[in-house]
């Protein structure tokens, strides 16, 4: 019996998807539920799987872009097949031979040894001058030798690769938001104090009740969604000559994975607890870094948080995600030294940002709206609405 395995859709605005790897070779036993390839649209990347176990036979080659309901493989089932049986084998001293040809009788003075180990030379390399004996000396005009074939040979390969579908639509939509729109950003710092206390005072207690760690993002995504209710703008979008207002809040946390920067969506984020955001923004994480992300987790958002400082990065302009009006951007953490009470002092800072549509956002509002972020993260009680911490953590 024989099953085709077709291109399955990731979406309802997508038609066509890339073969980026095939993960078996052609003519390989496959189990049934194994994952066989990955495939790329332009906004997210999905695995192809076996329907049944059986030998697959590739029919579109690696690379190439076909319609979805194209058929990808067909898997032969026929009762005789089995899996191929795995053999072990034994490895003894007998089926380990020395390599004769790269065996050398020159002598290298231990200077010259240490010199070749540090510059990565092989005494091989030096065979074709008939040498006896390697001293500092040879090494030296080996190295100022301008000979073709001289040890020191630098590569000057170059490889073109071509863009996959969602680095190719990540680019497009990069290019949009910075020509679509008039970005600015505005700049601030926060005094990470306050969440680090409540962080190594409770982050313990909370991954037991919910299995999850206690995370910094949380604290600014629910911080982010007070301040949107106050600054409803910020959370509205431009459509040509309309501005369409949004009484919901559907939260873009932006996750780096192997193929690119996408942004799982967290929808009516401000009907959520502290603990369902931190347990959504995880799930999605996941399923975005291991392809298991849906398009329509993907599709929308009225706002977005990314995180560089994840990598290390200080101080960035986080680039819109059209067409939403802003994106936060948050930084590394750092001891810094300010100044509290004429007291210079060290304390976990923290650099943000609010990139945004000058067209839509005057430079008063996004000032006072990333401001007013730092003054809920800075005290973080102004986000718990008068509840205890135990009871906003659900602890």
């Amino acid at each position: 019996m024989e099953i085709k395995i077709t291109i399955p859709s990731p979406g309802e605005s997508i038609h066509e998807v890339t073969i980026a790897q095939w993960l078996v070779e052609n003519g390989a036993f496959v189990e049934k539920d194994a994952e066989i390839a990955e495939l790329e649209s332009d906004k997210a990347t999905l695995t192809l799987v076996a329907e049944e176990s059986g030998i697959i036979n590739i029919l579109i080659p690696q690379g190439k872009t076909v319609e979805v309901g194209s058929v990808a493989c067909i898997i032969s089932t026929e009762q005789n097949i089995k899996a191929p049986e795995v053999k072990e084998k034994t490895l003894t001293t007998k089926n380990i031979q020395p390599d004769k040809q790269n065996q050398t009788s020159i002598k290298i003075t231990p200077v010259a040894k240490k010199m070749m180990e540090d510059l990565g030379m092989n005494p091989n390399e030096l065979k074709s001058n008939n040498l006896e004996r390697i001293t500092t000396d040879v090494l030296k005009k080996q190295i100022d030798s301008p000979k073709t074939d001289s040890v020191l040979q630098y590569s000057r390969n170059q490889q073109t690769i071509e863009l996959t579908p969602l680095r190719k639509k990540l680019s497009e939509r990069l290019m949009q938001a910075k020509n679509a729109t008039a970005m600015l950003t505005t700049f601030n710092e926060v005094d990470m104090t306050a969440i680090f206390e409540i962080r190594n005072r409770y982050k313990e207690i909370f991954t037991q009740k919910h299995g999850v760690k206690l995370g910094f993002m949380t604290f600014f995504a629910k911080a982010a969604i007070k301040t949107l209710q106050e600054f409803p703008v910020v959370n509205a979008r431009l459509d040509e000559d309309k501005l369409i207002y949004s009484d919901y809040i559907d939260l873009g946390i932006a996750v780096q994975t192997e193929k690119g920067l996408v942004v799982p969506v967290i929808r009516n984020a401000e009907s959520k607890t502290f603990a369902q955001i931190e347990t959504e923004i995880y799930t999605l994480a996941e399923k975005a870094r291991n392809k298991k992300i849906s398009i329509a987790e993907l599709e929308g958002g009225t706002f977005s948080i990314t995180n560089g400082g994840v990598f290390g990065s200080l101080l960035a302009t986080p680039l819109l995600n059209y067409p939403q009006t802003a994106i936060l951007g948050m930084h590394a953490v750092q001891q810094r030294p300010v100044v509290i009470e004429n007291q210079i002092v060290a304390r976990p800072m923290m650099y943000i940002a609010l990139s945004y549509d000058h067209r839509v956002l005057d430079g008063k509002d996004s000032i006072l709206f990333l401001k007013r972020i730092k003054e809920l993260v800075e005290n973080p009680q102004l986000i718990f609405n008068n509840l205890s911490i135990e009871k906003y953590l659900d602890i």
